[in-house]
């Protein structure tokens, strides 16, 4: 993934959401979705903002894993981290 730093990459026990999250402009525009699969992480994020719980959605997600779910968390979270508001002096 072009322009991500590998230590910030990090989640459950040293693994990276870079290694299950990616980003092809092929791939549903570019959105990031869960490596191998055409489910975007705002999709996943999605359903469990709006109350599915992890059980659910891997059943519903054969093909999905917890690490997947975890990655995604891992991806917002770095996003989170990375935003920054700079306040405009009226």
């Amino acid at each position: 993934m072009i322009g991500v730093h590998r230590e910030a990459t990090s989640y459950h026990q040293g693994m990276a959401w870079s290694e299950r999250i990616t980003v092809d402009p092929e791939v549903l525009a570019g959105k990031p979705v869960i490596r191998g699969t055409r489910l975007a992480v705002e999709f996943i994020l999605g359903l469990l903002a709006a109350g599915q719980t992890d059980a659910e959605i891997l059943d519903n997600y054969p093909g999905l894993t917890r690490d997947d779910l975890l990655a995604c968390f891992a991806y917002a979270s770095y996003l989170a981290h990375e935003y920054k508001a700079y306040p405009i002096p009226a």
